[in-house]
């Protein structure tokens, strides 16, 4: 029998240029997630406005304190100098693919610079880090300890420079059947574990954890916890109790192995985390991720280059 989410149509290449193939067509649509219910000022919150074109530029302009906005001011697209075709092109090709895509392909598919592809990536992987932030995960919940990163000369093994620690959680249905997932990365100390279960897990959660000692504290935020020691090693992630946790990080290091060939895992394993969380929690409907990407993208506030690539700590 097929998978009816694995084998759902999606958006086709022909349908996504019959609704963003124009600049007009992209702004129109920008236009419908930012003020879904009319203008809206960023300054006074007023609603009273007018438009007028200022070098191609469609501006409004408040009635009440006169502020001028253009539709992409105020959120993640500020001061790009891309046209949103090309934006809308790329969020595409990051939400219809089952795999991540490299920037170096987004260079290829977009027509533009490698530090181009790559900053855009970034930035849309930014905001859908930030839509995934909130997420709380209920009912039954699988838990697992996981690395992320390789060896380099040096130290190896859990200690290594090279390697990001990181909690995946898997909200599954009574019967086991997976709905979201929740990647985060962090150093594995009662304190963060803690901290993290009281804004992720809701207090009604059965949460099912493998016998790691900073799993403990798990009980202090949810309704149960069972934690189960299953050794190390092949025989633990067969756990039949921890099935979609481990297949969900074995498909995540997979997607990575075959769409990259290094990035700075310390630095930049939350975007690639949150890359991966944002479709998957929404694969059950391909035909609409884009609409919800433009939609997170129209309320992100702006990102410069340097906020982009400034390093993210996880110890």
């Amino acid at each position: 029998m097929k998978n009816r989410v694995q084998f759902q149509q999606g958006l086709s290449m022909a349908e996504f240029m019959e609704r963003y193939g124009t600049e007009a067509k992209c702004e129109t649509a920008l236009v419908e997630q930012r003020w879904p219910s009319g203008f809206v000022c960023p300054c006074c919150r007023d609603t009273r406005h007018s438009r007028f074109e200022r070098g191609g530029k469609r501006l409004w302009q408040c009635h009440r304190c006169r502020h001028q906005v253009s539709v992409t001011a105020g959120t993640i697209f500020e001061n790009t100098k891309l046209p949103l075709t090309k934006w809308f092109l790329a969020m595409f090709f990051m939400t219809q693919s089952k795999n991540n895509i490299s920037a170096l392909s987004l260079k290829r598919h977009l027509g533009v610079s490698y530090d181009t592809a790559w900053l855009l990536k970034h930035k849309l992987m930014a905001v859908m880090g930030d839509a995934e932030a909130g997420r709380a995960l209920d009912v039954r919940v699988e838990i697992d300890d996981a690395y992320l990163g390789g060896a380099r000369a040096g130290k190896v093994g859990r200690g290594s420079e090279n390697k990001v620690p990181f909690v995946a959680a898997v909200e599954t249905t009574a019967d086991g059947r997976p709905l979201f997932v929740r990647f985060d990365p962090m150093p594995f100390t009662h304190e963060r574990i803690d901290a993290w279960a009281s804004k992720t897990l809701a207090p009604t959660t059965h949460a099912l954890s493998d016998g790691l000692p900073s799993f403990s504290v798990l009980a202090n935020s949810v309704e149960t916890h069972e934690a189960i020691v299953v050794g190390s090693g092949k025989q633990a992630a067969q756990h039949p109790k921890f099935r979609w946790v481990n297949t969900l990080i074995s498909n995540f290091k997979t997607a990575l192995s075959g769409t990259y060939h290094a990035f700075r895992f310390a630095k930049y394993a939350k975007r690639y985390f949150a890359e991966y969380a944002y479709r998957f929690n929404r694969r059950f409907d391909l035909r609409t991720i884009v609409v919800s990407l433009i939609s997170d993208c129209a309320r992100m506030l702006p990102h410069n280059e340097s906020a982009i690539r400034l390093a993210e700590t996880h110890r």
